[in-house]
């Protein structure tokens, strides 16, 4: 019961002292919009706002999916041959020095306007933390379990498979929230830089004809959006490692 009524509150008691803002400072609504002219606003443009919610959501789960199978590949990749790990590894250290948001005019030149280069954007600002905390989760399966599996003679795809894979699954979990909490960015970031349709385009669009609620309204839907997104890829990491949770629950309490 408390798990459902704890976000009522905080979300009642942010739109509150959004509301308090408003009353103190007397902000005019093209400055700042009250929670409840945003409201109405969101019921009034709704079908506007759902129109190009659908592009962004379709950009953010395709720029998840091949951001994850592609850091899921590259990990494995990096753990089985050493040859390329000594190659590959460096250049995905430097690639990070490069902020991902200034490649997106690069990105909006080569690929073109359309849907494209927003799935790539969101691909590549995904790729990374997936890549990393994969990698780090195979690195660290436990000595004693691979030493066990030798002696069985499992093969190494039988170890990469059925042991270290498995093991990697909360540090994969982890990279899983942060894919998942960035992939809005970089959809959105795409669609600022140039685009026709989404929520970015939208925002921006309202901002230059000083339509600051349904810029808020826009605003709304992309955090449900996001929010919806991550507690989603959250419930699927913590189907795949239920162990977590039951060694959390049975964990042994202090002693009086």
């Amino acid at each position: 019961m408390m798990q459902v009524l704890r976000p009522l509150i905080i979300t009642t008691g942010l739109l509150l002292i959004w509301q308090l803002i408003v009353w103190l400072t007397d902000a005019p609504t093209f400055i700042l919009p009250g929670p409840l002219r945003v409201l109405e606003t969101l019921f009034s443009q709704f079908p506007l706002l759902m129109k190009h919610a659908g592009v962004t959501l379709i950009e953010i789960l395709l720029g998840l999916m091949l951001g994850v199978l592609l850091g899921l590949a590259s990990a494995l990749s990096l753990v089985t041959w050493g040859s390329l790990r000594r190659w590959l590894l460096p250049v995905l250290v430097v690639s990070q020095a490069i902020p991902v948001f200034a490649l997106a005019p690069v990105l909006m030149l080569w690929l073109g306007y359309g849907m494209t280069s927003k799935i790539a954007m969101a691909t590549l600002i995904i790729y990374f933390p997936v890549t990393a905390a994969c990698f780090d989760g195979l690195r660290q399966t436990p000595s004693g379990y691979l030493q066990l599996a030798r002696t069985l003679g499992a093969s190494r795809r039988a170890q990469l498979l059925q042991i270290r894979l498995p093991a990697a699954l909360p540090a994969l979990g982890s990279g899983l929230r942060v894919a998942a909490s960035v992939a809005p960015i970089g959809a959105v970031i795409g669609e600022w830089v140039g685009s026709s349709t989404g929520l970015g385009y939208l925002m921006l669009h309202a901002n230059a004809r000083m339509q600051v609620d349904l810029m808020f309204a826009a605003l709304l839907v992309l955090a449900f959006m996001a929010l919806a997104l991550y507690f989603s890829v959250n419930l699927i990491a913590r189907r795949l490692t239920p162990w977590l949770d039951e060694s959390t629950s049975s964990a042994p309490r202090g002693t009086s």
